[in-house]
């Protein structure tokens, strides 16, 4: 793509539905506004969040283009923005607006991170910003961690429970467990910083936790709350099972001495996009200190369906990124 064009290409949401109705398109390149940057796009991570937007799950505007963060090099600067150059790699949350799956984004320069002086792939770096970010905000921020607790984490292997396991470990936990759906999982999460990883239909005997962390929903919401130790907190970050809600008693949580907290990136980020990028700032550090493991695995831009289909199947496992910009990927 040349700086000169007026369109460029991106996978749009043309109508709500199954991975099918995702369509590659040519739509209008963003400009930054006023503290914002634009961005050239070489990857673009793929989420669960983005499989919510294509079902309709989250009130979105057609067409619509998703993707939550990217890594690449800045194209053009907006007004007011300082401390970043054209052409410096970075990688980005793009979580506010979307538009990640696109050869060009635009997002908050708050929500950048650069990327030189880090011997890190631009591959690798778009697997950061949602997951390695929400990590380090989950435990540090909404859980409060402290040295030597307990934490469980559900869906251990995949691309944010891949995450939190190393970084409960960095943040001081004592005992960090992990669950996982299937027996083939397990070796794959215990490679992700957890001291022990469990089926997750296996957790009567496991213990309490002083921290849990659930993006699975459903039956893993219930024994959360009930693994929980006296001041535990359970932190609920997703619905990944499609299960109905799950409704918890105040009253329980007032005899038990328990705390249920939720978290939300997108609006996190919208609210606090000075903290969100000093955490994503944290992640891309840790990676390239090799002190936050992410498992990578690259599909074309063009297969982002396919990319939809084995999140939505729960079959991967690490992280899923979209490749866009040849000459990008390349560097």
């Amino acid at each position: 793509m040349t700086h000169n064009s007026t369109y460029m290409k991106a996978v749009t949401i043309p109508s709500f539905g199954a991975a099918d109705v995702l369509r590659l398109a040519e739509v209008k390149i963003p400009e930054p506004g006023p503290g914002q940057v634009s961005i050239d796009v070489a990857y673009a991570g793929a989420n669960f969040a983005e499989v919510l937007y294509r079902q309709g799950v989250v009130d979105v505007p057609l067409p619509f283009v998703p993707g939550i963060e990217v890594s690449g090099r800045i194209r053009a600067l907006g007004p007011g923005v300082e401390g970043l150059s054209v052409g410096q790699p970075v990688a980005a949350l793009t979580i506010v607006d979307s538009g990640g799956y696109a050869e060009v984004v635009t997002t908050s320069a708050d929500l950048v991170a650069p990327l030189d002086g880090y011997d890190l792939s631009l591959e690798t770096a778009a697997a950061l910003p949602s997951n390695s970010t929400t990590a380090f905000l989950v435990l540090d921020r909404v859980a409060r961690i402290e040295p030597g607790e307990s934490v469980l984490v559900h869906a251990a292997a995949g691309g944010v429970g891949s995450q939190l396991g190393q970084a409960a470990q960095q943040l001081g936990a004592g005992r960090v467990v992990g669950t996982v759906g299937s027996a083939a999982k397990i070796e794959t999460a215990r490679a992700f910083g957890y001291d022990e990883v469990v089926l997750r239909d296996s957790l009567a005997d496991a213990g309490e936790f002083d921290v849990v962390v659930d993006m699975v929903g459903g039956p893993a919401r219930r024994s959360s709350l009930d693994l929980l130790a006296l001041m535990g907190r359970l932190v609920v970050m997703g619905n990944a099972s499609g299960a109905e809600d799950v409704a918890l008693s105040s009253n329980e949580l007032w005899f038990a001495g328990k705390t249920v907290s939720g978290f939300n990136l997108a609006a996190f980020s919208a609210a606090f996009p000075a903290q969100a990028g000093r955490a994503l700032r944290r992640a891309v550090a840790a990676a390239a200190a090799g002190q936050m493991k992410v498992q990578v695995e690259a599909l074309p831009l063009e297969q982002a369906a396919e990319a939809h289909r084995r999140i939505e199947s729960g079959s991967t496992t690490g992280k899923l990124v979209l490749g866009i910009d040849p000459t990008a990927v390349r560097s």
